[in-house]
């Protein structure tokens, strides 16, 4: 009598298999992308008739992608305009950019020198992304990255509060940065961000936190922030105060003199 082969089913969740991503999610991942990219700029008018023939959607799914970056806050419904790309002043970007600087403070003194390998691992794998990105010459996936080592660093205090705050910044953030992202990657070149990345992550292996917040603010965006300023309205004192100290903190810096953290 012949044997009987017994065959064993796969359980419940091998068998299942991920629905592939909806006509909505596809359409909201591509606006947000234009948006975080800057092909969109902040108070630009969003037009539906050519958004559904650029990305080959119909209205219905295109108005649900609208409605979910309305709640992530990269969309506003404004009168007479319709729905626009969230506007920024110069307040806004004052009070973004002190803020993440302040996180970041916060996460070095209280995460370096680095106790868990793990955590400093985390930073050498988001380096490594990145690395892959400024390969592929993908200059939006290079600025992601970018915040996902910030973000890592971050991480180094252990605190998921603090981590779960500079997360939410995160839009923000990159909103700032899409503005004027095509002349700072021209300016310094996708390899160029990746060398300052690397140089921030030498400096954590070093273990000094003194030396990773200074390298911190040479790292941060107050050249872009300064060249951005001017342009902008929204112009508080509060804001005014503020690029007029990032002023100086770069004359100082080509003077080769310390310059305080902003």
């Amino acid at each position: 009598m012949a044997e009987r082969t017994t065959v064993t089913m796969p359980d419940e969740a091998a068998r299942r298999i991920a629905p592939p991503p909806s006509m909505a999610r596809l359409a909201a991942d591509a606006v947000r992308k234009m948006i975080l990219t800057g092909e969109l700029q902040p108070g630009d008018r969003v037009v539906e008739n050519q958004l559904t023939h650029q990305l080959g959607v119909s209205r219905p799914p295109l108005r649900e992608a609208l409605r979910v970056l309305e709640q992530e806050g990269l969309l506003v419904q404004q009168p007479r305009r319709g729905v626009i790309v969230v506007p920024i002043n110069l307040h806004d970007v004052y009070e973004i950019f002190t803020l993440r600087d302040q996180l970041e403070r916060m996460a070095v003194e209280l995460g370096v020198p680095v106790r868990s390998p793990d955590r400093l691992e985390r930073c050498r794998a988001a380096l490594r992304d990145l690395e892959d990105a400024a390969r592929a010459g993908d200059a939006a996936t290079v600025t992601d990255r970018a915040f996902d080592f910030h973000l890592a660093v971050v991480g180094l205090a252990g605190h998921r509060r603090l981590e779960e705050s500079y997360r939410s910044l995160s839009l923000q953030m990159r909103l700032c940065m899409g503005m004027n992202q095509r002349a700072r990657v021209a300016g310094e070149g996708l390899w160029g961000i990746v060398e300052r990345h690397r140089a921030i992550l030498a400096t954590l292996e070093r273990g000094n936190p003194q030396e990773v917040l200074e390298m911190l603010t040479d790292h941060g965006q107050h050249t872009f922030v300064l060249e951005l300023g001017h342009s902008l309205s929204g112009r508080s004192a509060e804001a005014e105060a503020w690029l007029e100290r990032l002023g100086r903190s770069r004359s100082d810096t080509a003077l080769g003199l310390e310059a305080p953290r902003s």
